[in-house]
């Protein structure tokens, strides 16, 4: 008879195990429904007033035999699962999330497939300074077989007393030069005001780091037909640098490439701390392709090739970085640029590793 009334009871509690299961669920489905309707409304997903009504309803409706901390721990638990479950529902209706899109996608620049599987360079003076400079370096390119030429004519800098940059001057030298050899050119626009007219001169809009985060900007590059390449914040979070991809993609333009220049932290011995681990994380809950720009993330020539090997070997579609003819001359960034020499050098041991790796 004891056995009996065992088995009794166990079915019983397994009866209200699964009644239990069917509230949480249901429970989870309303969970979802306002974690939307917040969405919708801009409102923060965890509410710290709610949780504590809740939990002072526990305490005032319990008749035992749990004691009230008990139920309260239970309950913390099911308020945390919830705001995870609405953070991954937020995840999966990211428009630039794997879980919205498998397959990776693919940004041609002029016949340049990034994000195809074949590993490739972006290459070129940090600042556009003359006509003469900028065909130097795309001549050396031309002879390496590349074809994505960066530079900047808009030059945001940390003080209004630096170079800023030719401008609209810089966009029509790059172009020119573009002409001549045949290269794709990537340059950064910084005022949403300029994308129309930065349509006629660069095959690549970069949105620097220092904008990363300007959301008009970013609109206005979303609504335009021109690929995108997106540089990671001074300070970014990975979760920040891909919902600033989605406020591009959110407007129509999927064709967006995203840059790991590396983040600011306390250490000194790099200008910043290149976030390797970036790449293959960006590659797996993102579709879109990914690039690692060495020169930000280092400033320091004799790290150029170790950390670029780092970045094809951990599946960058392509690597970054800064030539110059003359860098002890260059208007910026002058320490952290190799010269034509070195360039050639560099190349030379990258595509010997590429073979290897492949």
């Amino acid at each position: 008879m004891g056995n009996n009334e065992l088995m009794k009871l166990r079915e019983k509690v397994d009866e209200i195990n699964l009644q239990l299961m069917d509230l949480l669920n249901e429970r989870a489905k309303v969970v979802q429904d306002i974690g939307m309707l917040k969405k919708l409304q801009g409102t923060k997903r965890f509410d710290p007033v709610r949780e504590r009504e809740v939990l002072d309803m526990i305490a005032e409706k319990n008749e035992g035999p749990f004691e009230t901390s008990t139920l309260q721990h239970l309950f913390k638990g099911i308020f945390k699962a919830s705001l995870e479950l609405q953070e991954d529902d937020n995840r999966k209706a990211l428009l630039v999330s794997r879980k919205k899109k498998q397959e990776n996608t693919i940004v041609d620049i002029k016949g340049e497939l990034i994000g195809s599987g074949a590993q490739t360079f972006i290459m070129g003076p940090c600042a556009v300074e003359s006509y003469e400079q900028v065909r130097l370096v795309a001549q050396a390119m031309k002879e390496q077989g590349l074809k994505l030429m960066r530079g900047g004519a808009f030059k945001p800098r940390t003080s209004p007393y630096d170079f800023q940059g030719l401008g609209v001057e810089g966009l029509q030298i790059l172009r020119e030069v573009a002409e001549e050899f045949d290269l794709a050119i990537i340059s950064e626009i910084l005022n949403p005001n300029d994308v129309e007219m930065a349509l006629d001169y660069v095959d690549v809009i970069q949105i620097g780091a220092r904008n990363m985060q300007n959301f008009d900007l970013l609109r206005a590059v979303g609504k335009v037909e021109k690929p995108v390449l997106l540089k990671r914040g001074l300070a970014a979070t990975i979760d920040e640098f891909v919902h600033a991809a989605e406020y591009i993609i959110s407007q129509g333009n999927d064709q967006i490439i995203l840059c790991e220049r590396g983040i600011r932290t306390y250490e000194r011995a790099t200008r910043n701390t290149l976030d390797i681990s970036a790449v293959p994380i960006l590659k797996k809950e993102t579709h879109l392709p990914v690039v690692v720009d060495v020169t930000h993330s280092t400033g320091r020539k004799d790290l150029l090739l170790p950390t670029a090997k780092a970045a094809l070997a951990i599946g960058a579609d392509a690597v970054m970085a800064e030539v110059h003819p003359d860098p002890a001359v260059a208007l910026s960034d002058s320490a952290q640029q190799m010269d034509i020499p070195h360039f050639h050098e560099f190349m030379e041991a990258l595509k010997g590793f590429k073979n290897k790796l492949s």
